[in-house]
C-alpha cells in the first residue's frame, strides 16, 4: 500500500493537505475541527495587528467553476490567534501547524506583527501573507519586488524562527526571476502560491449585476479557473528558488488528480480552499482516497517517488 506521507520543514505529516488561509479556520473551534480532520496540517486566520470585521456583505460567492471573494482581511486580530497558538503548540507538540500573518496598513504593521511573534513563545511556522488582494485601496507587497525586498530585510534582522511567504499569482516568465531573486538572499523555510486571482468580476446572469457587493463587484477569483496558473507558479519558482525552500501548491484542488498535479510540478504541501468552503472537512478524506487511488495505479509508492518530476517535451 502506498503512502502519502509528506515531509515538509522537518517533519512528517499523514498526507500533505491543508486548509488555505480564510477558509474554516477564523475561530479556535473552527481550528480544532481541522486539527481533528482528515487533513495533514493546517493554518490560521492571516491575522492582522487588530481584529477586522472585513469588507461588507456579499463578499464571498461559490460560481460555477469556482469561487469569487472580497473579504478584506476579516479576521481576530494577532493576539487572539498568538496566544491559540502558544497554547495548541505547547499541548499537541506533535501537530504541527502553520500560523498565518497578514497587514492592513502596509510595511510597518508587517514588521511590528513579525516582532511580536519574535518576543513570543510560539516557535513553530509562520506564512508571511503578502498577497492579499482584496482590501480597497490596498496594493499587494509582492507586486513591489523593491518594497518585498526590503520588508524582509528588516524582518531577517530581528526574526530567529522559521517562516516562509504566500505569494500572488505572476503571470510573466521576467516576474518569476524577479520575485526568485528576491527571495533567494533569505533563510525562508517555504514558498505557498497562490493566492487567488485579483480582481476578476462575476456577473449574475439572471440580473446582469456583479455578485459581490465590496469593490464595486471585483474580487479574487478561486478554484478550478485558476488551476493552470497555480501550477505554473509551483512549476516556476520550484525552478528558480534556492532548493532549501519547499513550496506549498495552493489553487484549484478539487480532486486527487489536481493533488497530484500539484506535486508533479515540485509543491511538498497542499492547500485546499473553494473546494474546502463548497465541501466541508469531509473534501480531505476524499481527497486522501483519491490521491492513493492515483499513486496505486502508477505504482507509486511514496509522493517522493515522483514529486517535482514533471515531463516535458523537450
Amino acid at each position: 500500500m502506498p503512502t502519502l506521507q509528506a515531509t515538509f520543514y522537518g517533519h512528517t505529516y499523514d498526507n500533505p493537505f491543508m486548509n488555505a488561509s480564510g477558509v474554516h479556520c477564523m475561530t479556535t473551534t473552527e481550528l480544532d475541527a481541522l486539527a481533528d480532520s482528515a487533513a495533514g496540517s493546517f493554518v490560521t486566520k492571516s491575522a492582522t495587528a487588530e481584529a477586522r470585521e472585513g469588507n461588507p456583505e456579499p463578499r464571498y460567492v461559490n460560481v460555477d467553476l469556482g469561487s469569487i471573494n472580497s473579504m478584506g482581511l476579516p479576521n481576530l486580530g494577532l493576539d487572539y490567534y498568538l496566544d491559540d497558538a502558544i497554547k495548541r503548540q505547547a499541548s499537541h507538540p506533535d501537530q504541527p501547524f502553520v500560523m498565518s500573518v497578514a497587514s492592513y496598513q502596509g510595511f510597518n504593521e508587517y514588521v511590528a506583527n513579525m516582532r511580536k511573534i519574535q518576543e513570543s513563545d510560539y516557535t513553530g511556522l509562520v506564512e508571511l501573507n503578502l498577497s492579499c488582494p482584496n482590501v480597497p485601496g490596498k496594493p499587494q507587497m509582492a507586486y513591489d519586488f523593491e518594497d518585498t525586498d526590503k520588508l524582509l530585510t528588516e524582518i531577517f534582522a530581528f526574526y530567529t524562527k522559521p517562516f516562509g511567504v504566500k505569494l500572488p499569482p505572476y503571470f510573466d516568465i521576467m516576474h518569476f526571476d524577479k520575485i526568485a531573486a528576491v527571495l533567494n538572499q533569505f533563510d525562508l523555510k517555504f514558498v505557498n502560491c497562490i493566492n487567488s486571482i485579483g480582481n476578476g468580476l462575476y456577473i449574475d446572469e439572471a440580473t446582469d449585476t456583479v455578485v459581490i457587493k465590496p469593490k464595486g463587484g471585483f474580487g479574487g477569483i478561486g478554484g478550478e479557473y485558476v488551476k493552470p496558473t497555480a501550477l505554473a507558479n509551483v512549476r516556476a519558482l520550484k525552478q528558480r528558488l534556492n532548493p532549501s525552500i519547499e513550496i506549498i501548491g495552493t489553487g484549484g484542488i478539487l480532486t486527487g488528480r489536481d493533488a497530484y498535479e500539484h506535486l508533479l510540478c515540485g509543491a511538498s504541501m497542499l492547500q485546499v480552499g473553494t473546494q474546502l468552503e463548497k465541501e466541508g472537512l469531509g473534501v480531505f478524506e476524499r481527497l486522501t482516497a483519491e490521491l492513493l487511488a492515483i499513486l496505486e495505479a502508477k505504482g507509486y509508492a511514496s509522493i517522493a517517488e515522483f514529486k517535482g518530476m514533471l515531463g516535458t517535451l523537450d
